[in-house]
């Protein structure tokens, strides 16, 4: 069974991400909730409206993590919890991503790419946030294998001359040049 990747820049304000079964970018926002409750009641609102949601992909931890967790855990939706270091590491040079700001700065590039890609509509400004969720989820989609290989205009050579591996992060091996094994 294929379904949807939801991915989720963690915060009060969040970014968030929704890429089709193949892959694709469908939509992306940015959210403040303003209070945990709710957020709380918001992620259950949420996820409800995704029915075909198969994979849950966090960057960020802590108890408003926990809230999405849980809520998908409860519905059987495989969530996959990431620190910003691991897209970044996986999409961005050194010196990219040398401060937080530069690195929210080139995931908004970055992402307006994933964006034209997708044919998905184009921001009149776009945040970081959602920018973030769009770089998470495009790393949830290689994790996953509902892409096989990066959108063209993301391929670029990586400094060590392939594109990297993750497992130094998430204690698996991703490697975005090689077909990948879908998670079942």
């Amino acid at each position: 069974m294929i379904g949807s990747l939801l991915a989720v820049d963690i915060g009060i304000k969040t970014g968030l991400a929704l890429f089709s079964t193949r892959g694709c970018l469908i939509w992306y926002r940015s959210h403040n909730f303003g209070t945990v409750s709710r957020l709380r009641r918001a992620v259950r609102s949420l996820l409800d409206s995704i029915p075909d949601l198969r994979w849950l992909v966090l960057e960020g931890g802590g108890a408003l993590a926990d809230i999405w967790e849980n809520e998908a855990i409860r519905r059987k939706i495989s969530v996959h919890r990431i620190d910003a270091e691991v897209w970044r590491y996986t999409f961005l040079y050194k010196r990219e991503q040398k401060s937080g700001a530069l690195a929210k700065r080139n995931a908004k590039e970055l992402s307006r790419i994933v964006i034209d890609w997708s044919g998905a509509s184009r921001p009149t400004s776009l945040r970081h946030d959602a920018a973030e969720a769009i770089m998470t989820g495009l790393w949830g989609t290689l994790h996953v294998g509902l892409l096989k290989e990066l959108p063209k205009g993301l391929r670029r050579p990586h400094p060590a001359g392939k594109l990297p591996t993750v497992s130094r992060h998430v204690g698996i091996s991703l490697n975005i040049n090689q077909p990948l094994k879908r998670d079942e």
